[in-house]
């Protein structure tokens, strides 16, 4: 296995090499390896191994991603009343396993990404962006919309163990296709981020929608105090100056899906027919993100709403979720620095019209050995459904993590 890592390693430096070089074809294969060796930078930083040429005209990026979790009674969040009585078991499982490969060629605003689940065999990522402007970018290919914050934000950055009860019902997660993005910005209160893109509506590794719509996406961001805080949780920079952003998104879709998860299309309990087209998914996103001084916090407020083309029938969802960290260290001085304390409250109603609610509180503790890059989290959690013909359930989990990156 190691033989093979080095190999593959070998063989990326080399491509990289040859991109560079323009009289590599000429030259025999132990000249060519060295002017390779000489032609390039090597460090380990941020986004893992990276190699570059002296020019800078051509970089890679390697990083692996490891993510062990330890859940009881079960890990999954309960959504029905018949799931608080499932989840009875212990689980131990190795998450998350992944891959990723990013820089950039020929220029360095030519840039490139892909991340592979190895877990799960998926190709999750795949996209080239072209960026030579900050007021207008370009990307194609397979990524995470930037609908919502809480899903765009890695799993490995994020304040808890997972995301909240929201996620499921709501984003709009990774999908193929096209993204026109980029930042407005003068002297004062007017710096806005924004994002607009055309996808096949179908979902992660789906090529083409079941019909002949497709989806479309929008999201204005205001960059309240003229920083953006890019999509990451905790403010571990301890910003001495406030940072902010108010944001809304939109979106709108007509497929067999009515949602959609890191597995590709889905639905809901209830809506298991999937013909094409059969299902038009408006919705709407607000939300809230703040960090200054250790603080950080985070907040979004959903709604959805299903129009089934075929039985003629509609379902609105709503939801909301509050999330704050600190690390408390700079207030108290006996609080130990790598430690951060989180808390989330979250709200999920799966239909307007009928009294039913689910709601998520959740208090974890981060411990950062270096930075979302190696921590740990702890969490405990509290679900709580309320239904107008079943009454009440609810259940605690307890849940630990280990996220690495390497």
């Amino acid at each position: 296995m190691k033989c093979g890592f080095y190999s593959i390693l070998s063989f990326l430096i080399l491509f990289l090499g040859i991109l560079n070089s323009d009289t590599v074809f000429s030259q025999s294969a132990e000249e060519t390896s060295g002017d390779v060796l000489k032609d390039l930078q090597v460090n380990y930083g941020a986004n893992g191994f990276e190699f570059r040429t002296n020019d800078n005209q051509y970089s890679l990026q390697i990083q692996s991603r490891l993510q062990f979790r330890y859940a009881t009674p079960g890990d999954q969040d309960p959504l029905s009343f018949n799931d608080f009585d499932d989840n009875s078991g212990n689980v131990f499982k190795v998450n998350r396993s992944r891959i990723k490969v990013g820089g950039h060629a020929y220029k360095s605003w030519l840039k490139y990404y892909w991340e592979y689940d190895l877990g799960q065999s998926n190709l999750l990522d795949y996209r080239l962006m072209i960026e030579p402007w900050e007021f207008l970018n370009f990307k194609i290919g397979q990524f995470k919309v930037e609908y919502s914050r809480e899903r765009r934000i890695s799993s490995g950055a994020q304040q808890t163990v997972d995301r909240s009860i929201l996620n499921r019902a709501f984003t709009v997660d990774r999908q193929q296709g096209i993204e026109l993005y980029g930042r407005l910005r003068t002297v004062g209160a007017v710096d806005f981020n924004y994002w607009f893109g055309v996808f096949t509506g179908s979902g992660r590794g789906a090529t083409e929608n079941d019909n002949k719509d497709l989806m479309y996406f929008g999201r204005l961001q205001w960059n309240v105090f003229g920083e953006n805080i890019g999509f990451t949780g905790s403010d571990l920079s301890i910003h001495e100056k406030p940072g902010a952003i108010i944001a809304v998104a939109g979106s709108t879709n007509r497929s067999q899906h009515t949602r959609f998860s890191s597995s590709g299309g889905g639905f809901f309990e209830g809506y298991e027919s999937e013909n094409p087209g059969q299902y038009r998914l408006n919705q709407a996103n607000i939300e809230t993100a703040l960090v200054y001084q250790g603080f950080s916090w985070q907040s979004e407020i959903h709604w959805k709403k299903i129009e089934d083309r075929i039985n003629l029938r509609a379902t609105n969802l709503s939801g909301y979720y509050l999330q704050a960290g600190y690390l408390a260290h700079q207030s108290f001085s006996w609080w130990p620095k790598p430690l951060e304390i989180a808390a989330r409250y979250a709200s999920y109603t799966p239909n307007t019209r009928v009294k039913s609610n689910l709601d998520e509180l959740t208090l974890a503790l981060n411990w950062f050995f270096k930075g979302h890059r190696n921590k740990l989290t702890m969490e405990i959690s509290e679900f709580d459904l309320e239904t107008e013909d079943m009454g009440i359930k609810d259940e605690l989990r307890f849940r630990i993590q280990w996220d690495i990156s390497i």
